[in-house]
C-alpha cells in the first residue's frame, strides 16, 4: 500500500510508514461467547434486536479491514478510501438474534461534514487508529472525541487499535525510526480509553483476526446495554401522563370531600 500523508494538523511530520501488501487471511479466531456469528454480508433485513454501531478514526488506520474480515472472513488486497459503508452481522446473543448494523465513515477531512448524518441513532462507537500510526494515536483526542461528543454525548466508545499485526514488522518499524517514531504503546492506548472514559481498549488484527471477535463482542455487549438505558427513561416519561391525571383526580375528590 502507498505510503500515506500525515495529518494535516502537525505540519512537517513524517509520513506515515508504507504497509506491506496483505495477501490472504489467517483464518477467524474461534470461540462462540456473547457475539456468536450467524449470517454475516452487507446490509440486510435480519429478525431481532439491532444495534448500531459506527467505526470513525483517521482514513488509512484499517477500519474497512476490521468490518470486512468480520463479515466476510476475507481481507482486502488494496487500500479503496470508503466514503460510507454499512453492512451487517447476525449475531446470537443469550440464545437471541441480533441485528449488528456497521456504518464503516470515512476519516478524510474532505468528510468532515458529512460523516455526522451517520451518528443518529448509534448505540456504540468503534474509535480505531493505528499502533503503528502516532499521529492517528494523536487524533483520538484532539479530534474524534469531541467530534463523537459534539453529536453523540452519551454513546458509549470502544478503543480500537488496529493492524496489531505489524508491532514487530521490520520494514515498518524501519520507516518508523527515520521519522523518529515508534508504534504506540499498549500502556498509552490503555491510559487514553481511561481519560477519553472509553468503555474498554482492544488491540487487534484484521489480517489474523487476533482479537477481532473481542472487538464486535465488546460492540454489541456494549450497544445494547446503551440501549436498553436509553429506552428506560421513555418508558418513565410515558407513564408520567397517567400518574398526574390519577394525582389531578384524588385531589378533586378531596377537594369535594372538604366541600
Amino acid at each position: 500500500m502507498p505510503p500515506q500523508q500525515g495529518d494535516p494538523a502537525f505540519p512537517g511530520r513524517c509520513e506515515r510508514p508504507p504497509v506491506p501488501p496483505r495477501r490472504g487471511s489467517a483464518g477467524r479466531a474461534e470461540g462462540a461467547g456473547a457475539g456468536a456469528p450467524g449470517g454475516r454480508g452487507r446490509a440486510g433485513g435480519a429478525e431481532g434486536r439491532g444495534v448500531k454501531c459506527v467505526l470513525v478514526g483517521d482514513g488509512a488506520v484499517g477500519k474497512t479491514s476490521l468490518v470486512v474480515s468480520y463479515t466476510t472472513n476475507g481481507y482486502p488486497t488494496e487500500y479503496i478510501p470508503t466514503a460510507f459503508d454499512n453492512f451487517s452481522a447476525v449475531v446470537s446473543v443469550d440464545g437471541r438474534p441480533v441485528r449488528l448494523q456497521l456504518c464503516d465513515t470515512a476519516g478524510q477531512d474532505e468528510f468532515d461534514k458529512l460523516r455526522p448524518l451517520c451518528y443518529t441513532n448509534t448505540d456504540i462507537f468503534l474509535l480505531c487508529f493505528s499502533v503503528v500510526s502516532p499521529s492517528s494515536f494523536q487524533n483520538v483526542s484532539e479530534k474524534w472525541v469531541p467530534e463523537i461528543r459534539c453529536h453523540c454525548p452519551k454513546a458509549p466508545i470502544i478503543l480500537v487499535g488496529t493492524q496489531s499485526d505489524l508491532r514487530e514488522d521490520v520494514k515498518v518499524l524501519i520507516e518508523l525510526d527515520k521519522c523518529k517514531e515508534k508504534p504506540v504503546p499498549e500502556e498509552a492506548a490503555k491510559l487514553c480509553a481511561e481519560e477519553i472514559k472509553a468503555a474498554s481498549y482492544v488491540e487487534c488484527s484484521a489480517l489474523t483476526q487476533k482479537n477481532l471477535k473481542e472487538v464486535f463482542d465488546a460492540a454489541i455487549v456494549a450497544g445494547i446495554q446503551y440501549s436498553d438505558s436509553q429506552q428506560q427513561p421513555k418508558k418513565s416519561k410515558s407513564r408520567t401522563p397517567d400518574k398526574m391525571k390519577n394525582l389531578s383526580k384524588s385531589w378533586w375528590k378531596t377537594y369535594c370531600c372538604f366541600v
